[in-house]
């Protein structure tokens, strides 16, 4: 692997000028600077972020750390965090706590030992005060938080969606599967369409679930319809669960839509190519994990916040899991 002295012996200079080269500090004639700058090039050489963060107690290093990265939705927040803070030379420090304390308390010390300037946090803990000690400035995402700057879709609309949109398509007996109750937009999403549904003439029920997981949703799915065998409308708690819906109503013969509707929640890329294709409530995903770096940007840079809360909309895409208005119009 080539090393700094490498290239301070390629180039004729000492390591200190080129580590000023590399840092933009102190004075470099500009003959050297771009002698050096091509003997990188040459020797394909890649400044060790973390060693060099050890030695100035700085870095271009960015922690990140998801719920569940086996979810579709959370690479696409993550995508969008990454190609923001690459055009400003950052780089991530990916940590998946899968949901649990423990592990969030582990990635929390990983970033500090890193030296990361800054983090952005999707994770479902309450726990907030956990990142009062933290040095650098912390974003929150996906969920609010009054204490530190925030980006989220507004869940408790989507919920109103979801559920509008599946009575106007006809549905009376309809199963709202609530979703882990730790899990702030979850619930926001939930009471959404609970106002809804108990202001309407639909009969409805309430699955109550403590996770968003696959394996943990096609139990829930066979919950459902044991159940509720007469429910003709499923609201997801998200677009995993939805498909653990299809999946067992495939089973059971259920024709879709037209015995029952199902609609999900975040519009992951899968949602499109699923058999039916899934009717379900878009998060902007990718431009909310844009706008969680932007505002992380700004606390490094220290430059003030115009709005510290940013709260994006959501919108229904109608496929192939519910009917069409008209026909029930």
């Amino acid at each position: 692997m080539v090393t700094i002295r490498d290239v301070a012996k390629e180039a004729g200079v000492s390591v200190a000028t080129v580590s000023r080269v590399l840092n933009s500090t102190g004075y470099v004639k500009e003959d050297t600077r771009v002698r050096v700058m091509n003997t990188i090039q040459k020797l394909n050489y890649s400044p060790n972020e973390v060693a060099r963060s050890l030695y100035t107690r700085e870095s271009r290093l960015i922690g990140l750390l998801l719920p569940d990265i086996t979810n579709p939705f959370f690479p696409q927040l993550a995508r969008g965090i990454e190609d923001e803070v690459h055009s400003h030379g950052f780089r991530l420090i990916l940590g998946n706590s899968d949901e649990q304390l423990e592990k969030e308390l582990t990635y929390l010390q990983t970033f500090t030992q890193n030296h990361v300037v800054g983090m952005i946090t999707a994770t479902t803990s309450l726990a907030q005060k956990l990142y009062e000690g933290l040095t650098f400035p912390v974003v929150f995402l996906d969920r609010s938080s009054d204490q530190y700057p925030s980006v989220y879709a507004d869940g408790f609309e989507g919920g109103k969606l979801a559920a509008e949109e599946i009575i106007k398509r006809g549905s009376k007996r309809i199963t709202l599967i609530k979703g882990p109750v730790n899990v702030k937009p979850v619930q926001e999403r939930f009471q959404g369409s609970l106002s809804v549904l108990s202001q309407s003439d639909a009969d409805f029920y309430v699955l109550n679930t403590n996770s968003l997981a696959f394996d943990d949703a096609q139990k829930w799915a066979k919950e459902i319809f044991q159940k509720y065998p007469e429910t003709d409308g499923i609201i997801a708690s998200n677009d995993i669960v939805a498909a653990a819906v299809l999946h067992e109503a495939f089973r059971l013969e259920k024709s879709v839509p037209d015995d029952l509707q199902v609609i999900g929640f975040d519009d992951i890329p899968q949602s499109r190519f699923s058999f039916p294709a899934l009717s379900t409530i878009r998060q902007p995903a990718y431009e909310m994990g844009k706008q969680a770096a932007c505002l992380l940007m700004k606390c490094i840079k220290k430059e003030p916040l115009i709005q510290k809360q940013v709260q994006l909309p959501v919108t229904f895409i109608e496929r192939n899991t519910t009917r069409k208005v008209e026909e029930h119009g």
